[in-house]
């Protein structure tokens, strides 16, 4: 176990953990959405809210992506730490159709979990090309609703996690960028059926089951 300072409290943590593992394990809330529990090893630091400022490292930093270490002093509210946290909030809000009451996610989503935190509204401008945006209904097993999505990777992860190879991934790039399946046609062509790892990890219901698997449309 290694000592370390976070906002002036002092915690006790185990060797190797990120700081971020660290300070969710130790009650401390620092905003993320990219972070799956047991992947520090492979951070992907894509969701840029969970910033914080150590004591002499120059800039704030993301706490997924640095490991403790003893006596380390941890800052995770300075105004620094929170006009980087605003700003890629709002970014991500602008990517985001925010359409809450309609949404299976409603007060369980983790976008509007961290507005309140930030102290952020949720309507921010969208940007247009979020206009031509459709819901894909090709995968057998569940729809993908691009306009909800932060691409935050989790559902990818957690599909190699559960079968050792991803099915799902991403395609095209900048504002393009977008979940595809790498599934066939079929739910018994993949585990998908039986699996639904994808859709419990989705942070906002961007991935959403079909009413009846079985009897989905092929693409």
């Amino acid at each position: 176990m290694i000592k370390l300072s976070v906002d002036g409290r002092e915690i006790w943590v185990e060797e190797g953990l990120t700081v971020l593992e660290a300070c969710l394990k130790s009650g401390i809330f620092v905003p993320n959405l990219c972070f799956l529990q047991g992947d520090a090893k492979h951070p992907q630091a894509s969701c840029r809210l969970c910033f914080v400022e150590i004591q002499g490292v120059k800039q704030p930093v993301t706490s997924c992506t640095v490991t403790v270490r003893e006596g380390m002093c941890v800052s995770t509210g300075t105004p620094a730490v929170r006009s980087l946290q605003r700003s890629a909030l709002r970014l991500l809000l602008s990517m985001h159709r925010v359409a809450c009451a309609r949404c299976p996610a409603n007060r369980k989503c983790a976008l509007q979990q961290m507005a309140g935190f930030l102290h952020i509204g949720l309507k921010v401008a969208p940007l247009p090309e979020l206009d031509g945006l459709k819901v894909d209904e090709s995968h057998p097993v569940f729809d993908y609703h691009p306009y909800r999505c932060v691409l935050c990777g989790r559902c990818v992860l957690a599909c190699e996690r559960m079968n050792d190879r991803p099915f799902i991934t991403f395609a095209e790039r900048g504002l393009r960028t977008r979940v595809v399946s790498m599934a066939g046609p079929h739910p018994s062509a993949t585990p998908c059926e039986v699996c639904g790892a994808c859709i419990t990890v989705c942070p906002v219901a961007a991935l959403t089951p079909k009413t009846n698997p079985a009897n989905a449309p092929c693409p």
